[in-house]
């Protein structure tokens, strides 16, 4: 079969979605049609195949292989567009590594430094908006967690405590990502974590770690002076005053 003919069928097999059989004949051909007519739209084609097929790694592979190859052809713009998919379709649950979810952001990003005026900017706008979120999401759960170890000192082995690791987590995350669902529950989480430190400190750090407290009650209060939280947040910001700690069940 002479390579004009299996690149036919190819196109054909890809034009009726027969992703399967149009990559096994592409693979065979992709490098021997490197620098002819054909090699620019079968590079792409290859990568495309493995995109409809689901196998976003492959996909990537050959999509980044065809814009770095032909850096102003025919479908580069699409080549790019695509690979940014691949990988937010690559991006994994928030309880894993979310080095592929970095990894396609930068990707999409890319995309708009490329493309500012694109027809496919609104998409890649959503695909970066939920990825922005998943983030969001995972250093959410990673404060609240501190939160909820509480006085438990089995995982600080370097000190410090998990009250101050959720305040800290808490901030980077508001800092970060601004605009997140979470940004209510965040604050009043370092507002009881701000308390609870108060606390259980030593004398010498009680009276600067209450007047933080009241502080961030002031910076809660201004911002969602109409929470669902606010009856808690006042009598945080009570105790506080009076340097009266109490258990939680009395906050609550």
């Amino acid at each position: 079969m002479d390579y004009d003919y299996k690149y036919e069928a190819a196109k054909e097999y890809y034009a009726s979605g027969s992703y399967g059989k149009c990559s096994q004949l592409l693979e065979d051909m992709v490098m021997l049609l490197k620098g002819t007519e054909k090699g620019e739209e079968s590079l792409f084609m290859l990568g495309m195949c493995f995109y409809n097929m689901g196998d976003y790694e492959t996909a990537t592979l050959y999509l980044d292989r065809y814009y770095k190859t032909y850096t102003k052809g025919t479908y580069t713009e699409l080549a790019r567009f695509f690979s940014g998919k691949a990988s937010y379709m690559e991006s994994p649950d928030i309880r894993l590594d979310q080095t592929p979810t970095i990894t396609a952001i930068n990707t999409l990003l890319e995309f708009l430094d490329f493309y500012p005026y694109s027809n496919k900017r609104d998409e890649v706008y959503a695909m970066l908006e939920e990825l922005r979120n998943r983030l969001a999401e995972k250093e959410y759960q990673s404060a609240l967690l501190y939160y909820n170890l509480g006085s438990y000192t089995g995982n600080c082995v370097n000190g410090g405590s998990n009250y101050e690791a959720c305040i800290i987590t808490a901030e980077n995350t508001l800092k970060t990502y601004p605009y997140t669902k979470h940004r209510e529950d965040l604050m009043m989480m370092i507002l009881r974590a701000r308390y609870r430190l108060a606390n259980k400190s030593v004398a010498s750090k009680k009276e600067e770690r209450y007047r933080e407290t009241i502080d961030e009650y002031f910076g809660f209060k201004n911002e969602f002076p109409e929470s669902k939280y606010i009856n808690e947040a006042n009598k945080i910001y009570k105790y506080s005053v009076a340097r009266n700690p109490v258990k939680d069940k009395e906050i609550n």
